[in-house]
């Protein structure tokens, strides 16, 4: 099992959006990025853990823990022509854009970016990085642990 951070816009899809969704699940769509790509396409899997992050917004940090429930699949949106998701380039046969399915466990506490940054057990936390602008980062299963910690 591995764990992922996985940015989420409030105005776009929020932690509240999700729960409301049928089944309480989102295809996370819109991925441009060829990293954060191939993290859903090569790595997720069914039921690695998720921290649903708000990002973009007033107070940004993880809104509540979702799961992964259904691998990588074609993102529907590269296909449709004037769509701000559109890829001339992509096709049917030859896709270049994914998503997964990512189901609520669970509505938190907003566990803000800045209390993360206060805590030194999270150093390490790619999110806290400098410079990480991805919208997909994997989670070392120690930092998971510490933001479970934190959640409770």
């Amino acid at each position: 099992m591995r764990y992922w951070l996985m940015k989420s816009e409030p105005a776009d899809v929020s932690i509240d959006d999700l729960a409301k969704m049928p089944n309480q699940t989102v295809d996370w769509y819109g991925v441009r990025n060829y990293q954060a790509r191939n993290f859903m396409r090569d790595q997720m899997k069914v039921g690695d853990g998720v921290l649903f992050y708000h990002s973009n917004c007033e107070e940004p940090g993880i809104a509540g823990i979702a799961e992964v429930s259904a691998l990588a699949y074609p993102d529907r949106l590269q296909f449709i022509k004037g769509h701000k998701y559109f890829d001339p380039k992509a096709t049917p046969e030859n896709p270049r854009w994914f998503n997964v399915d990512v189901k609520l466990v669970r509505k938190t506490r907003l566990l803000s970016l800045k209390a993360m940054r206060e805590n030194p057990k999270l150093s390490n936390l790619r999110i806290l990085q400098r410079g990480n602008r991805l919208s997909i980062t994997p989670v070392d299963p120690a930092d998971w642990e510490t933001i479970m910690e934190l959640l409770k």
